[in-house]
């Protein structure tokens, strides 16, 4: 459960920093690269500790990347939806069950 936390937190920095220059479109390109390296080195502080948590504690490092990506995928839809205003489609829940369908795989007999 802690690394699915901090996978969670570290996402959410993760789409902030990829994605949240987007709505500030008259800053120059150096100081968004900037801005999200600084949002990026707080994801690190995330993601770090929940693969290492998530490793030692018995997953395997394909476990914790389609969990990663299943975490991704939902924190981007929320992104997405509250702050670039774009609506979610079909393309997003086909994604989602295609993402977690390799989920099932990888923690199948688990």
């Amino acid at each position: 459960m802690v690394p699915l936390l901090l996978l969670i937190c570290s996402n959410s920095f993760m789409t902030l920093a990829w994605y949240g220059h987007l709505k500030f479109p008259e800053a120059r390109l150096p100081i968004a690269i900037l801005a999200s390296w600084g949002i990026a080195f707080i994801e690190y502080c995330f993601a770090v500790p929940a693969n290492r948590i998530g490793y030692f504690g018995g997953m395997s490092g394909g476990q914790l990347k389609i969990m990663q990506e299943c975490v991704t995928l939902v924190v981007f839809a929320v992104f997405a939806v509250l702050v670039l205003k774009e609506p979610l489609s079909w393309r997003y829940a086909g994604a989602f069950v295609c993402i977690m369908g390799a989920a099932a795989f990888l923690f199948a007999g688990r």
